[in-house]
């Protein structure tokens, strides 16, 4: 059995007051939305157009490019206007699919325990964040849930950051945020936050990936103990 790394080699916790969470595929396993928006998706779309599925995911796939980046992305309004589907419905449809990532729960239980203020903070869609936290049940570990759609504009986009301070104040240079994703793992660091921190594995169904360009963990347990 391979030996999780000491902490101390990874994170300087005592440099660390704030810890910022991303949720899906950093809490949360990303098969969950990955099976949605690939699979499921397709397949409705397919049926309510009157199109094979192959035609369909051509189709949605434009769109994703087209969108990538921008909330709408994100947004569960903006897909069910451009499809015809009710995807919030969609979602509450198959939240028996929803899993927490192992190992997740017993990070956030730790920061809990240490007296560090413990912030959510997702690009997911009210209609879909909402429906996660009371499916599995996290959401009693944060102190505050903060989605981008409160912002107008996703992470990614470097003014979510200073709009974020404005409200909910913290020092970017003693926290600590970790994200699956890469683009936004970059602003949050071009922001000034201390611990940028990826998560290699977010897809339980899928291999870990190969990330060189910030500290990177397969999940969240391995930045234990605190």
């Amino acid at each position: 059995m391979t030996q999780m790394p000491a902490a101390s080699a990874i994170i300087d916790w005592s440099q660390i007051d704030h810890v910022l969470l991303d949720m899906d595929g950093t809490i949360l396993d990303l098969a969950f939305d990955n099976h949605f928006w690939m699979e499921l998706m397709p397949q409705r779309y397919a049926e309510r157009h009157s199109l094979a599925f192959d035609e369909a995911m051509a189709t949605l796939s434009r769109e994703f490019h087209a969108t990538q980046g921008t909330l709408n992305w994100y947004c569960l309004d903006y897909w069910s206007r451009w499809s015809g589907l009710d995807v919030a419905a969609m979602k509450i449809e198959m939240q028996h699919r929803i899993a927490v990532l192992p190992g997740s729960e017993d990070f956030l239980t730790a920061v809990r325990a240490s007296g560090r203020p413990l912030w959510l903070v997702t690009n997911a869609h009210p209609g879909s964040w909402r429906v996660k936290l009371e499916r599995t049940g996290i959401g009693r570990h944060f102190d505050r849930v903060i989605s981008s759609h409160d912002f107008g504009m996703p992470k990614e986009d470097p003014r979510f950051w200073p709009a974020l301070r404005a409200q909910h104040p913290f020092d970017p240079a003693r926290a600590l945020f970790a994200d699956d994703s890469l683009a936004v793992l970059r602003t949050a660091k071009a922001h000034g936050i201390r611990e940028v921190v990826a998560i290699r594995h977010p897809d339980s169904t899928a291999q870990p990936r190969v990330i060189d360009e910030f500290t990177a963990v397969d999940r969240l347990p391995h930045l234990l103990p605190i």
